[in-house]
């Protein structure tokens, strides 16, 4: 049994998670921006909503970690179709990488990354009407790939409310027209927590034929 906090636990990938996670019997910490959102998450089980602000300092996020003894992070986060390139800078970059370095400085080793597919395609960025985002999912992964810290990356294709089927494939490529629901990203994630050969690996994953926990 883990000590799991999901950062972006109200993002709509994070959202599934959670409560996938505390079915599992883990201890879930649902990072939130606000206390406002702590009553959403009151019939989940085994799942504890706590204020995660990624605008705030790096001791701060250390001392989310240590207070709930976190021993495995998931990074969800991300600022929003509906915002500009500079929040996707904050939140999606730097707020990932503060998240990072607070877990050094915790001593939690163990982290997740939910990206995204083509995340280091740069021939795909200019023309995928989200270039700042890419920007900012790749440099994420970089940073994360040289922390030293356990690192699983996640790179799902485009996302949908589709029901899960519990099926994926792990490819080398992307190409268009791929897509995956939001719940299957959630089972995914789930799944390489509790598999330490995940450790170390990028996973770029759409909805596919494999038994989840075949392709891993």
């Amino acid at each position: 049994m883990s000590n799991v906090l999901v950062i972006g636990a109200h993002g709509h990938v994070g959202f599934k998670m959670v409560e996938k996670l505390g079915k599992t019997g883990d201890n879930v910490f649902a990072g939130v921006r606000s206390d406002n959102q702590f009553s959403e998450y009151n019939d989940m089980r085994n799942v504890t909503p706590v204020v995660f602000n990624l605008n705030g300092t790096i001791d701060e996020m250390a001392k989310v970690y240590t207070d709930n003894s976190i021993d495995k992070i998931v990074f969800s986060a991300g600022s929003g179709g509906a915002t500009g390139d500079d929040q996707t800078l904050i939140i999606d970059l730097d707020g990932a990488v503060k998240s990072m370095l607070a877990a050094k400085q915790a001593g939690v080793t163990r982290y997740v990354m939910v990206s995204a597919m083509g995340a280091d395609d740069r021939s795909f960025w200019a023309n995928s009407g989200l270039h700042g985002y890419y920007i900012a999912k790749h440099y994420a992964d970089v940073a994360l790939i040289n922390s030293g810290l356990q690192y699983t990356i996640v790179r799902p294709s485009a996302l949908t409310n589709d029901e899960e089927t519990g099926k994926v494939d792990v490819i080398e490529q992307r190409a268009s027209g791929m897509n995956i629901p939001r719940k299957d990203v959630a089972n995914f994630v789930v799944a390489v927590l509790h598999d330490d050969k995940t450790i170390n690996h990028i996973y770029e994953i759409t909805s596919g034929s494999s038994d989840i926990n075949d392709v891993l």
